[in-house]
Formats: C-alpha cells, sequence, structure tokens
C-alpha cells in the first residue's frame, strides 16, 4: 500500500477537482484506490455521484468511535471514498483536537482497513499549513503538489517544499515530492513561461501538465470525474498521462525495496 497525500499552499489551484481526477486515472490504470477527504469543505465525494446530503465521513466515525468501514463507498468509477463528513463547529475543533494528540490516527485506521499491497490511498487536504496537512505528509510516501502557471503560485512552492522537509523527507518509506500544474493555458505567455521555468527547477518531477479544459468544470456539474464525462478531451489525456508518470514512481521505488 502506498499513500499519496495531495496539498497546494494556496486555495483557488483546483487541488480537489485534481485530487477526484487523478484518483480515477490511477483507477482507470489497474489500481484500486481509496479516496480519503481531510479538507473540512468535504467536496471531494461530489466529484463520484454522491449524494450531497450525506452526512457521514470520517470526522464523524472518529469522534463516534467508528469504523471507517461504514462511512466510505465504492463509487461508480469504481474508487472507495471517505468523505471527511459534515460536522459543526464545536466537533471540527473537537476532532482536530484529536488529530493534534494522536499521531498515529491516519496510519492506523488505513491498516486496519486491510489494504492491499499495490492499493493506493490517496489523501486531499485543506490549502495551506494545517494539522490536515501535516498529518498527510507525516504518512505519505509520495506527495503531490498541485499549483498553477502563474507568478503567486510558484511563490509559495519554497515554502511547500519546505513542509515536506520537514514531515516527509526524513522517512525511509518516502519516494518524493512531485508537482502538478493545472489549469494551463498555452495561449497565455505567462504560463508558458511559468511551465518552462518548473520544468528547468524541477525536471521530471513535473509528472502532470494539466491544460484548460472546459469538461473539468462541466464534469463536476454532473458529480463526475472529468474522465467518466469526456473520455476524449484534453484534460482526461492529461490526467491519465499524469497517473502513468506517478505509477513509474511507485512501481519504481517498490521494485527497489
Amino acid at each position: 500500500m502506498k499513500i499519496i497525500a495531495v496539498v497546494s499552499a494556496k486555495g483557488g489551484v483546483g487541488k480537489t477537482t485534481a485530487t477526484a481526477n487523478l484518483c480515477t486515472a490511477l483507477r482507470q490504470g489497474g489500481r484500486n484506490v481509496l479516496a480519503v477527504d481531510l479538507d473540512p469543505q468535504n467536496a471531494l465525494h461530489l466529484h463520484f455521484g454522491d449524494d450531497p446530503q450525506r452526512i457521514a465521513g470520517t470526522s464523524r466515525a472518529t469522534l463516534a468511535g467508528q469504523d471507517w468501514r461504514d462511512v466510505g463507498f465504492a463509487s461508480p468509477s469504481g474508487v472507495v471514498v471517505l468523505p471527511y463528513g459534515a460536522v459543526n463547529e464545536d466537533d471540527r475543533q473537537a476532532f482536530e483536537r484529536h488529530l493534534e494528540t494522536h499521531a498515529d490516527w491516519l496510519p492506523r485506521n488505513v491498516q486496519a482497513l486491510g489494504l492491499g499491497t499495490e492499493d493506493v490511498v490517496v489523501l486531499d487536504t485543506p490549502p495551506g499549513p494545517s494539522i490536515y496537512m501535516r498529518t498527510a505528509l507525516s504518512a505519505a510516501q509520495l506527495t503531490v503538489i498541485v499549483t498553477l502557471p502563474d507568478a503567486a503560485s510558484y511563490a509559495t512552492l519554497p515554502m511547500m517544499e519546505g513542509l515536506v522537509q520537514t514531515y516527509c523527507v526524513t522517512r525511509p518509506d518516502f519516494i518524493n515530492h512531485v508537482f502538478v500544474v493545472n489549469q494551463v493555458d498555452n495561449s497565455r505567455l505567462l504560463a508558458r513561461d511559468v511551465l518552462q521555468v518548473m520544468r528547468a527547477d524541477f525536471g521530471e518531477r513535473v509528472v502532470g501538465v494539466i491544460h484548460q479544459d472546459q469538461s473539468v468544470s462541466e464534469a463536476l456539474a454532473f458529480n463526475q470525474s472529468v474522465l467518466d464525462y469526456d473520455p476524449r478531451c484534453q484534460a482526461t489525456q492529461d490526467y491519465l498521462a499524469c497517473a502513468r508518470n506517478i505509477e513509474a514512481m511507485l512501481s519504481t521505488f517498490g521494485s527497489s525495496l
């Protein structure tokens, strides 16, 4: 089993959408995928055709001492989803206090699911430093940093690399951190320039370039991944290519153990 944390320094980069589509792409590539929402916005499950009124999730399960298997669901795309859940403000704060005092919360609950050695757990997190991001980074073998091809997003990358250095790099099971550049519009000079600089800085660690595509927002309106909504569109091909790059990293690391 491998754990992938999907993170971003700032909001508005399309991280949750990228998480959902990456999960679907990895599933189409043959992996069993568990998507875990660690973002209090609780939006990840909406990308998988789930009932918007669902309140069950890992936050409520944790506070109630409930098994995670009782709150997940299998999506039509084959991805198994564990929502964050709908909680009031007092319960959210209680849940966050639990995470602060139980550093083993995530690995312990994931291990209890009895996943296979080739299965993948993908974690969605809120933007910016938080107990959720720290929890995800502390458990992940691979960190995916989602960013936009603009100056403001590029300026946040050193902070993200610092967090990876703090919570990931010292662990022997950590593979690497990689980048997905989202909403790329090749008609804009700045977008092309930022992407070029990122490729010069990070090389093959830029594992995904997701072009701006109207099908992505249309897919969400239908509670679907873009891969299910429009299998032929540019964004679908981009996510499949990104998943192949990530799969290659996971396979190479696994063969070296």
